[in-house]
């Protein structure tokens, strides 16, 4: 604590040094977005995905800060991590809005929040990143701080799939929390 020049050690002599969560800091700015992807059903011999995805000309970067896996029904699932991989079957894309509401206009995400059910196949390209193994009605959640980082172009794919019973139905819901930063280019 810092008390200034002042001899005598009382709260009027103090200065407020205040740290803020980044995470905060980026909201204020307008820079922060939440969304999910709702309703994914797999199974039966079927995955389903939800991602962020950096289009190429977003002009910014994309810091992943959380992300859940929730309401998973009926049998124990596998939640695969991919960074920059194209997904297959064809995607749809589920409403964002920012977090600080106060701002007017609102923020608008550039980077989308995309999904897709009852796919077959694995993703393709890119690299499996991690591996989460859940078990019916948990929710995986997962603070990543922004570390997780992709530039316009690349994408971050939760890839969902029963674990150990193909042949029954599930499903759930996918949540992401980002910010985005502006690319400034020198010239």
């Amino acid at each position: 604590m810092y008390f200034g020049d002042c001899t005598d050690l009382n709260y009027r002599c103090m200065e407020k040094d205040v740290s803020i969560p980044i995470e905060l800091y980026e909201s204020l700015k307008g820079n922060y977005f939440i969304g999910y992807a709702d309703s994914l059903t797999f199974g039966n011999g079927t995955s389903a995905w939800a991602r962020l995805y950096n289009p190429p000309d977003s002009g910014v970067t994309l810091y992943v800060n959380v992300w859940t896996v929730t309401d998973i029904s009926e049998a124990p699932f596998r939640a695969q991590f991919w960074f920059n991989a194209d997904p297959p079957g064809f995607p749809s894309e589920s409403p964002v809005t920012p977090s600080n509401t106060a701002i007017f206009p609102p923020p608008v995400a550039r980077v989308k929040l995309q999904s897709a059910s009852n796919v077959s196949g694995e993703p393709t390209g890119g690299i499996k990143a991690f591996v989460r193994r859940g078990v019916p009605e948990t929710t995986l959640v997962e603070s990543e701080n922004g570390k997780l980082i992709f530039p316009p172009g690349g994408s971050f794919l939760v890839y969902l799939s029963l674990a150990e019973d193909p042949t029954v139905s599930a499903s759930g819901r996918v949540a992401f929390g980002w910010w985005e930063e502006p690319i400034f280019r020198k010239c």
